[in-house]
């Protein structure tokens, strides 16, 4: 049983978790708040992910492979240590796949219920992922959830293609391009 004093730190801990969270934003490039639970960005530094938890945060999907360049050393340590969820999908940003959208939506799908980050090097393979995921799994309207996409970028060649044949597969007509 916790003692008053007990239940007044947790409180007060997280008032200042949600704060701290509020103020003190994700350090990463191209950030787009989805939801308060679906946030999309591009790679992280290693500080902002050791804070994750501490802004509430309960999962990473982090969409590129761990090879790329700009990859944060020890993603999956640094996540795991604070007792998040890490999932990594490596797709390859020059052939995404029907595939890669098929694991990428099963995985966000299982954690609807809590707050997660998706993001890649620069928020392109994570707004786009996450646009197909609230359309085709979601049942989004498409033009309000294609917004998300365009403060990122206008996807082309090999990921206009994706997306255009998931969204015909799924019989969603848009055409945002």
């Amino acid at each position: 049983m916790r003692s008053l004093a007990g239940y007044c730190a947790l409180v007060s801990a997280l008032t200042m978790s949600a704060v701290w969270g509020q103020s003190h934003p994700i350090d990463a490039p191209n950030r787009v708040d989805i939801t308060p639970r679906l946030v999309t960005s591009g790679q992280p530094s290693a500080k902002a992910l050791a804070s994750l938890a501490a802004q509430g945060f309960e999962a990473v999907i982090y969409l590129a492979p761990p090879t790329v360049s700009d990859a944060v050393r020890d993603e999956a340590l640094i996540v795991g240590k604070q007792g998040l969820l890490f999932v990594n999908i490596p797709i390859k940003f020059d052939n995404p796949t029907d595939q890669d959208f098929q694991a990428f939506t099963s995985v966000l799908s299982a954690l609807s219920a809590r707050k997660v980050l998706v993001h890649c090097q620069i928020n392109l393979r994570a707004s786009a992922m996450v646009f197909l995921h609230r359309v085709i799994s979601g049942k989004e309207d498409p033009r309000l959830a294609y917004e998300s996409v365009a403060k990122v970028w206008s996807p082309d060649s090999r990921w206009k293609k994706l997306m255009q044949d998931l969204l015909v597969k799924n019989g969603v007509s848009f055409e945002p391009y």
